[in-house]
């Protein structure tokens, strides 16, 4: 007769500091640590582009832009995702820890059909009581949509754009056309 194997959680900590020393990515989900995949070609270059563009908007604000590479811990779910482009413009003494995040402003992931339904689904719900955060961004690089999430006092709304309109970016004072954004054209 088969046997259950327990299969212990891994703490935080232990998760942070293997993932320093690590040579692949992981996300972090209440003491489960999932293996991240590699993005397409698609999906690289509007990161690499979204958070070039926020880099030089915000030149000198005293905002970070990150890409992929920072985590941002969510406290309340005990997770360690790394969003597609994260901005943050807290004081950066006051983080914890020098290799994530706890209190962003804006937060974007690029969908592709695997990330999807995560993506608008569990990382959202989380990603939304960090008491920080702003807005959220989801952009669709296959068919140039977005929907964007934006705070206003206890509630979220849900705001959708197709490639021909302008998005507004109050978190970061970004006002820009979605093909402008996306760079399929005047970018």
């Amino acid at each position: 007769m088969p046997t259950a194997t327990i299969i212990p959680h891994l703490s935080p900590c232990d998760y942070l500091l293997g993932e320093r020393d690590g040579d692949c990515r992981h996300e972090y989900l209440n003491g489960e640590v999932v293996a991240m995949s590699g993005g397409s070609r698609a999906h690289n270059l509007l990161t690499t582009r979204v958070a070039r563009l926020f880099g030089n908007h915000l030149e000198g604000s005293g905002c970070r832009v990150y890409q992929s590479d920072m985590k941002v811990h969510v406290e309340a779910a005990n997770r360690f995702y790394y969003p597609d482009v994260m901005v943050c413009c807290g004081p950066v003494d006051a983080e914890p820890d020098a290799y994530y995040e706890t209190a962003p402003r804006l937060i974007v992931e690029v969908l592709s059909p695997r990330t999807a339904a995560n993506d608008d689904g569990e990382k959202r719900i989380n990603y939304q009581t960090l008491a920080s955060l702003e807005e959220y961004l989801l952009l669709d690089p296959r068919t140039g949509d977005a929907t964007l999430y934006r705070r206003g006092g206890a509630f979220w709304t849900r705001l959708q754009y197709s490639a021909a309109d302008s998005v507004e970016l109050r978190s970061i004072g970004l006002d820009a056309p979605m093909a402008w954004l996306l760079g399929t054209r005047g970018g």
